[in-house]
């Protein structure tokens, strides 16, 4: 392919698996994809994906670039000396990893683009997806955990480390007596909305949940207060919920979606003036991402693009 679009590798680095990519873009644009499981032993998981990344690239022809989108928390700070490692995280065997430098050692001078995956599905559905023409919009993921990326006038959020939407604390609704599942937190949105904290609610996954069991009404309720916070502190034009929740299992996507912007309305209770947040603004103001499962790897292949462009000076 031509230099004006490159063939660049791409990292999701979940706590779950790894899933890599090489290519260009979404759809047909992605040439070839594999997954690893995270596990304990990130050496032995580092050598793995650098491995895939050398047989790709003589099949395809040599990497332009490398975008990591990580789990985290990550340092993002380039004159830090742990810039690029995931720092804190209570992932087995993970704290204190060095993720970039073993790429950099592995491809010497290849621009390598670093962010939290959160912020790089952001970049991804901000390029090709569901808020493709937005400057201010949000991506969130709520799965095994929660996070959000946010961007604002064009610009990925980063500050004094990035955006951890998926910790701050929740109110408590009416009747409920769940503790929270969060280890570190305990009521924290993820402590309510992530995956395991539904199961831990109801007593088993999410999955096998009636479409009529009462955790879903807890559950998007907390969204539609989550959601709300995120409207009063960045405004965004767009929320993008992505993860394996917002599937919903027997309730469904549409209804999971439904529910939560009904109570997002409510919580908000016309403070906020606008189209977007009235009927029927709303139901594009809270959205699935248009690249599903695939917004996080393509937003590393958008963090490749973005690191080769700099290294050029665009």
């Amino acid at each position: 392919m031509g230099t004006a679009n490159p063939i660049v590798g791409a990292i999701e680095a979940g706590g779950t698996k790894f899933v890599c990519a090489v290519g260009s873009g979404p759809g047909r644009d992605m040439r070839a994809r594999a997954q690893f499981a995270t596990g304990d032993d990130p050496a032995r998981l580092m050598r793995e994906v650098i491995a895939w990344f050398e047989g790709e690239a003589r099949t395809h022809g040599p990497l332009a670039a490398i975008g990591v989108a990580s789990f985290g928390p990550v340092d993002l700070d380039p004159r830090s000396p742990t810039y690029g490692f995931i720092t804190t995280t209570p992932k087995r065997g993970w704290r204190g990893t060095d993720v970039v430098g073993p790429l950099r050692r592995a491809f010497p001078g290849l621009p390598i683009g670093f962010d939290t995956d959160v912020n790089g599905a952001a970049l991804g559905e901000g390029r090709w997806g569901a808020a493709r023409g937005l400057d201010d919009f949000i991506y969130v993921t709520v799965g095994t955990g929660i996070g959000g990326g946010g961007v604002a006038r064009g610009k990925l959020l980063h500050g004094l480390v990035h955006p951890e939407m998926g910790h701050f604390p929740m109110p408590v609704l009416d009747g409920d007596a769940f503790r929270g599942s969060c280890a570190i937190h305990g009521r924290c949105w993820e402590g309510l909305c992530a995956g395991p904290a539904i199961a831990a609610r109801a007593g088993r996954p999410a999955e096998e949940l009636a479409p009529d069991d009462p955790a879903w009404d807890y559950l998007t309720r907390y969204m539609g207060h989550a959601l709300a916070t995120l409207t009063y502190v960045l405004s965004p034009r767009r929320i993008i919920v992505g993860g394996s929740v917002r599937k919903a299992g027997q309730l469904g996507e549409a209804e999971f979606f439904a529910r939560t912007r009904r109570h997002l309305r409510a919580v908000l209770n016309g403070y906020i003036a606008s189209p977007a947040l009235e009927e029927p603004g709303i139901d594009r103001f809270v959205v699935p991402p248009e690249l599903g499962d695939d917004a996080g790897v393509c937003g590393a292949i958008a963090l490749a693009h973005d690191a080769l462009a700099a290294a050029r000076g665009g």
